[in-house]
């Protein structure tokens, strides 16, 4: 929309917050300038903050005439949450960005006769840095205000399109430029049905793999300038847009620009592909090195090299003309044909392009304009798309390749990368993937330097089943990556890079299902580990392994660290994995399991035979002794006892029955004089009476009291047993072990939630809470086992049953 000359218009603005009668807002507006050529300038207003998207639309078509206003509700509304909405869903930092639609955006949009402005990501300064006050006064505007004629592709995406403005991301473009030469790949990140003539209303969308998914990312069109010129990424042809708005949208999925600053080339890579990155160090490379690149390469995964940074200068420029502590994008890899008089065969090369698109290029051997392409044929030089342009792109032999640059970083494609008619002969990956966390006080049990803590770390089993088709060795590769979840989005909040890593160890073809127990660490070496533990959102090791079963353990390198993580699996044969967990229920005798019409019926969900039981020798062998071998009372424990005896009698009165408050009274006389915490509460022997009291009555009988104590004494036994200092207390890391010793099985959602309801804000769990957390299991399951009767692992409960069993336990 052009304008000859230049033209100022006044125009009433209506908006409405829903509540009242629209309120009138009057401004002007100014069209064209002095020159007379130029494009709207100030058209379309759209603003409005919070969860409301406030529509202000000024100008008018082109027959003049003003157009009302509008205000809408957002278009990133949340879903509504049914039920309990955890915390996590309520800050979901993402939750406004994957929630907007773009089709329903572009449909409002055209309907009201206005141009998008997102409400997920204003235009404003806090979108631009969010630690600092901006060096100078930006101002967004959109392509058509800021040229003639803009573009979002002109000519097809290229590599060469991609510049860096003032923002600190080389790491970025290099990943963008590798992404130019799939091409099918870029269309998937950057759809290319997008433009600024047929539909346009200022919004585009692009497309990123999220942590495990892909998701859309819209846009509108306003753009962080100064001086008319566009401050960061920009294309060299000045009227083409693609570049500038997909590095918006990944900012607007990372926080902001400055959420930019700094990276690894690989960590783009991920996100613009969905695959598993490796790390190499080419100072320690692998013989086979150039061989990897090769495959990868012919695979279509993406490449970044680098020179470790000089500490006391930025980006230093070398003899060689190469820049240190800055990010490359490798866009090719081959074997070049060499024929001369004197020599033939074949030289591995590399094509490396550098970010900042100009003359700053290798000056080595096989550089531009070197002697050495003298000794390859001119069509040769054009079937590889041979340039001497100061372009940033140079090729290099693999040897001086490996001798300058010291990092080296691939991308390697997951399975839904490659299509069918894309294959022609290469191999996909086989993919698994899985999510974990780890929670302070249950399983964040760091690094094997911890030993106490290490095992309660989230265990993965997978399975290789083949050796590959190549390999000599009858061995598997297997690409392992650990990525830690939304870093980089929360820098805002504090939070920086977790250093994180794993280890891989064999598990011996007789071990049972469930978590590998602390014992197995100690007399166990592990096979395999992560290269190194750092501080990147994802590491990532090959591996070789022979077929068999194996058990990988991410975590952090410090314990008690939280952080959620992706596990992700690739193998070129077909493997198998699933988190080592176990099934929540109890363990108990055969001779006390249930009987159903007059059978004796195997427990599938609640019960489970000792000899099931073979990961925790220790809690195994004290449960044993607790269900078989009950030694005879101690003579403290028989004064006890008839101390009991005498005071429920005398308690009790007639009836021989005792309510909750009466049953804490007789307990604390007892176990406050054994113990130092405050007593039982009145929740507590609530909870005990609640345990026996199958009619409802509220009270206890001295055989169902007999029973009680016998499970008291066994419980305060498996708590002293694993109170390992005598410090009245029990560890969250100890209490799995301690309730496995009790007879409970638990999965491990059941025990991160018993952590998070029994334990003190220091993560200790003090007798009385033990106890309490004991008597509400077994309550729990017993109920459940009574409506589950034909051991299907679920049940049907009404209302009623389901509130008095939540409530009465």
């Amino acid at each position: 929309m052009s304008y000859t000359t230049r033209t100022t218009r006044t125009v009433r603005t209506f908006y409405s917050d829903g509540r009242g009668p629209p309120k009138v807002e009057t401004k002007t507006y100014t069209y064209g300038d002095d020159s007379g050529g130029s494009s709207v300038n100030g058209g379309f207003n759209i603003g409005g903050g919070g969860r409301r998207f406030q529509i202000r639309v000024g100008g008018g078509g082109q027959d003049g005439s003003d157009q009302p206003n509008y205000s809408a509700p957002a278009f990133s509304q949340r879903p509504q949450v049914i039920g309990r909405a955890s915390r996590k869903e309520k800050k979901d930092p993402f939750s406004g960005v994957i929630n907007q639609s773009y089709d329903e955006i572009k449909r409002r949009c055209q309907e009201e006769g206005c141009l998008f402005e997102d409400p997920e990501f204003e235009a404003e300064d806090s979108s631009i840095f969010f630690s600092r006050a901006p060096p100078r006064p930006f101002e967004w505007k959109r392509p058509h205000e800021i040229c003639d004629n803009p573009v979002f592709i002109a000519d097809g995406a290229s590599r060469f399109d991609v510049q860096q403005g003032e923002l600190g991301d080389c790491w970025l473009l290099a990943a963008i430029a590798s992404l130019t030469v799939n091409q099918r790949l870029f269309a998937k990140v950057v759809p290319p049905d997008q433009s600024f003539e047929d539909g346009y209303c200022g919004l585009f969308r692009f497309h990123f793999w999220r942590q495990g998914e892909w998701v859309e990312v819209v846009v509108d069109d306003r753009l962080p300038t100064y001086y008319g010129q566009l401050t960061f990424m920009h294309s060299v042809d000045k009227n083409e847009f693609w570049s500038a708005l997909l590095e918006k949208a990944y900012a607007k999925l990372e926080g902001s620009y400055e959420s930019l600053k700094g990276g690894s080339t690989c960590e783009a890579m991920v996100d613009f592909t969905g695959g598993v990155s490796e790390f190499f160090d080419l100072r320690k490379a692998p013989p086979n090195l150039f061989s990897i690149m090769l495959k990868a390469s012919q695979r279509g995964s993406l490449m970044g090299c680098s020179i470790d940074a000089d500490p006391n200068q930025l980006e230093a420029r070398l003899s060689n003309g190469l820049v240190m502590g800055h990010a490359y994008s490798i866009t090719s890899v081959l074997l070049m044909d060499i024929e001369t008089p004197s020599m033939s065969g074949k030289i591995p090369m590399v094509r490396v392009r550098n970010p900042w698109g100009n003359e700053a290029e290798w000056k080595g051997r096989w550089s531009d304009q070197s002697r050495e392409w003298s000794l390859i044929p001119d069509s040769q030089k054009e079937s590889m798309g041979l340039t001497f342009d100061d372009d940033g792109e140079f090729w290099m032999s693999f040897d001086d390749f490996s001798k300058n640059f010291e990092k080296l970083e691939i991308c390697n494609l997951g399975p839904d990368s490659l299509e069918e008619d894309e294959l022609d002969g290469k191999k996909r990956w086989e993919g698994h993937t899985e999510n974990g966390e780890w929670i302070p006080r249950v399983n964040a049990g760091g690094c094997r330097n911890y030993l106490d803590t290490f095992w309660t770390n989230p265990q993965y089993r997978v399975t290789l089943t083949d050796p590959d088709d190549d390999d000599d060795d009858d061995l598997c590769t297997m690409l392992v990556g650990v990525l830690q979840k939304d870093r980089r989005k929360k820098r805002k909040e504090g939070l920086d890079m977790l250093t994180i890593g794993y280890v891989i160890y064999k598990i011996p073809d007789d071990t049972k299902e469930g978590p590998l127990p602390l014992n197995f660490f100690k007399y166990n070496a592990s096979c395999a580990k992560s290269n190194s533990f750092i501080n990147m959102r994802e590491v990532c090791t090959r591996h070789k392994l022979p077929p068999g079963q194996y058990c990988i353990i991410p975590s952090t390198f410090e314990p008690h660290q939280e952080g959620n993580f992706l596990l992700r699996l690739y193998t070129e044969q077909c493997a198998h994995s699933h988190e080592l967990d176990e099934e929540t229920g109890i363990i108990e005798e055969q001779e006390t399991k249930p009987r159903v019409n007059g059978q004796k019926k195997p427990g599938k969900f609640t019960q489970t035979s000792q000899a099931q039981i073979t990961n925790r020798p220790e809690a195994l062998a004290f449960l044993t002794k607790a269900l078989k071998e009950i030694p005879p009372p101690t003579d403290e424990e028989q004064e006890q006892e008839q101390a009991l005896k005498a005071s429920f009698r005398r308690v009790a009165g007639d009836d021989m029955e005792i309510d909750a408050y009466e049953l804490r009274d007789i307990l604390n006389a007892v176990f406050t004089k054994e113990f130092v915490f405050d007593g039982f509460s009145l929740d507590t022997t609530r909870s005990m009476v609640a345990m026996h009291d199958g009619d409802l009555s509220g009270k206890l009988g001295f055989d169902e009291f007999k029973v009680l104590w016998a499970d008291l004494r066994r419980w305060k036994g498996v708590f002293k047993e694993y109170d390992r200092d005598r410090s009245g207390n029990l560890s969250s890391y100890e209490l799995r072990s301690a309730l496995h010793a009790s007879g409970f099985r638990l999965s491990n959602r059941t025990f991160s939630a018993l952590v998070m309801r029994y334990s003190s804000k220091n993560g200790n769990i003090e007798f009385g809470d033990f106890i309490l957390c004991a008597i509400r299991m077994k309550t729990m399951l017993a109920s459940f086992r009574n409506i589950d009767v034909d051991n299907s692992g679920h049940a049907a409960f009404d209302v009623d049953t389901f509130i008095q069993t939540v409530m009465y336990s």
